[in-house]
């Protein structure tokens, strides 16, 4: 018996994907070039480390001394090209690792100077904007772009209406602006280079997606991006939101002159083994002011218990390369096979990938739940559960989210949400096994076809 009969998939069902697995198997040969690379990067770096069993019991209380805490994060700073690393499960989220970054770089009077237009939804309220400033502000740049003022100009006039956040970068004196992406989503590296004459003291790039039908920034895109900051701005502290992007290519941001990067470990590189965590990594004295900030002035990286998740860390980042190949993956292959269908998909089976993110343009309301639907049911954990749509903070309109996963919020576990309203784009990522998302696929399909 077929083990697709299990979930009652017909056999002709099984033969398209079998199809489809032909079609895109150059593409799989391109991820496990790359996973190969990956992961004897990341053993060479652990070895180097000389992480040992005998210190995965570590530390509570202050956390001094932790040996196990200290070679766990030398083995990061090796596999990611960096001077110094910062990783602890003290940081719970990538939002909570960008905002202690930010903080510990930035200074009253400081300006960031974000080059890949509005930054992850979750970022507006650290940094200190909201959504309407920002449709004004980009409105009023559209108005006033043939009189010919200034970005600084516009921006300066909202930020004397607009209320700030309490405890956000503008609350504490931060000055911020964007570069919006060119209409098909890549950077507008004129309008950075203009926009660098003012030397921003950071600049902040989102490497992935996030939620916006736009390219992920490649490292190749990055090279160029930190060569024309460097010549443009060379006292510029550059900085990268890397969630979602880690290990997708065979370079880090910081190995190609990027000083500071951060995310969460419940993304990539914990490997779907951390249940918490984050990590910063980058310059020496970027990262020690991030500890400080993390704990206390004077403190730093000495304190900070690892409370028993060294093991699952160091067995998490050993593994990232593996899971992060699945993901990848099963991506292609929905991308394709809802190509297949004559759905939009961004990336293409083809195309070059800096994140686990795929988008998949459903087209109407009922593909779309009919989409997360077939995730949940698709999931080892919690299978059972239907997701429905509902209202979140924040959003103009409902939103329905799918996330079967063994911790909650992990991301590298596959999981799909996406906004009810025109064109219904889902917005799918991870998979700790390829066959997973294979199945949520061929379950989508069998939905929407039962339907009809």
């Amino acid at each position: 018996m077929s083990s697709w009969l299990r979930w009652e998939i017909p056999p002709e069902f099984v033969r398209k994907a079998e199809e489809i697995e032909a079609e895109v198997r150059p593409y799989f040969e391109r991820v496990a070039a790359i996973r190969e690379y990956n992961q004897l990067k990341v053993l060479a770096a652990m070895q180097e480390a000389n992480i040992s069993e005998s210190f995965f019991g570590g530390t509570t209380g202050y956390g001094y001394d932790d040996s196990g805490r200290a070679r766990l994060e030398r083995a990061y700073a090796h596999a990611f090209g960096a001077e110094a690393a910062l990783v602890r499960p003290q940081i719970s989220t990538g939002t909570h690792a960008l905002a202690v970054a930010l903080f510990a770089i930035t200074r009253p009077g400081y300006k960031i100077l974000s080059v890949t237009g509005a930054p992850y939804d979750t970022l507006h309220d650290v940094i200190g904007i909201r959504r309407d400033d920002r449709t004004r502000e980009h409105r009023l740049k559209l108005e006033m772009r043939g009189l010919r003022r200034s970005v600084t100009e516009v921006s300066s006039g909202l930020r004397e209406k607009a209320p700030l956040t309490p405890g956000s970068l503008r609350d504490w004196g931060v000055d911020y602006e964007q570069v919006d992406l060119l209409p098909d989503g890549n950077l507008d590296f004129s309008a950075i280079e203009a926009a660098l004459s003012e030397r921003p003291e950071v600049v902040f790039v989102q490497r992935s997606r996030g939620y916006h039908d736009r390219p992920a920034v490649t490292i190749d895109v990055m090279r160029e991006l930190v060569c024309l900051i460097r010549r443009c701005s060379p006292d510029s502290i550059i900085f990268v939101d890397n969630c979602y992007g880690e290990f997708v290519e065979r370079a880090e941001p910081t190995e190609v002159g990027v000083d500071l990067c951060a995310g969460s470990l419940n993304k990539n590189p914990g490997g779907g083994r951390a249940v918490t965590g984050g990590y910063i990594v980058g310059r020496r004295d970027l990262v020690l002011a991030a500890s400080n900030r993390l704990y206390a002035p004077g403190l730093g990286r000495a304190v900070g218990p690892s409370l028993g998740t060294t093991r699952d860390f160091s067995q998490g980042l050993y593994l990232a390369p593996q899971v992060v190949a699945e993901a990848i993956k099963g991506m292609i292959f929905a991308s394709a096979f809802f190509r297949s269908l004559g759905w939009h998909t961004n990336p293409a089976p083809d195309a070059v990938r800096a994140d686990i993110i795929q988008s998949i343009e459903c087209g109407s309301r009922e593909r779309l739940i009919a989409l997360c639907q077939a995730v949940q049911a698709a999931s080892p954990v919690d299978s059972f559960v239907v997701p429905v749509p509902g209202s979140m903070p924040g959003y103009d309109c409902e939103i329905i989210m799918a996330a079967g996963s063994f911790t909650q919020g992990s991301s590298i576990e596959l999981s799909a949400d996406g906004p009810l309203r025109p064109p219904y784009i889902a917005y799918m990522q991870g998979g700790l096994a390829y066959e997973q998302v294979k199945l949520a696929v061929l379950l989508t399909h069998k939905a929407l076809t039962s339907e009809s």
